[in-house]
């Protein structure tokens, strides 16, 4: 199971998801990205979520590629747990903007 929902802060747009992010949610995690990516900062708040895939993974890095190219900010929220583990394994934990909290992603 899991749940994807758009946030429209006065600081920033957040997507949060939780559960397993995997191929059969692509077109879902897909569409909140696309409602989020605004131009104000986004922020990907993982804290909830389980797993990860590597349609998600894609999804995300991609986002964050085509956001960095256009000037936008943009921060991913991922404490230590099972999730940060595929980001630790790809060394994406380390060229993508991380944040451990989503207080200090809004900062």
């Amino acid at each position: 199971m899991h749940s994807i929902t758009v946030d429209n802060s006065p600081r920033a747009n957040v997507v949060t998801a939780s559960g397993e992010l995997d191929a059969y949610v692509a077109l879902d995690l897909a569409a909140a990205l696309a409602q989020a990516d605004t131009g104000r900062r986004l922020i990907f708040n993982l804290t909830a979520v389980s797993f990860m895939d590597s349609t998600a993974l894609g999804l995300l890095v991609r986002t964050v590629r085509e956001r960095d190219e256009r000037g936008d900010e943009t921060r991913i929220v991922l404490p230590r747990g099972a999730a940060r583990r595929i980001f630790e394994i790809t060394a994406l934990d380390v060229v993508l903007p991380i944040s451990p909290s989503l207080g200090e992603a809004m900062d």
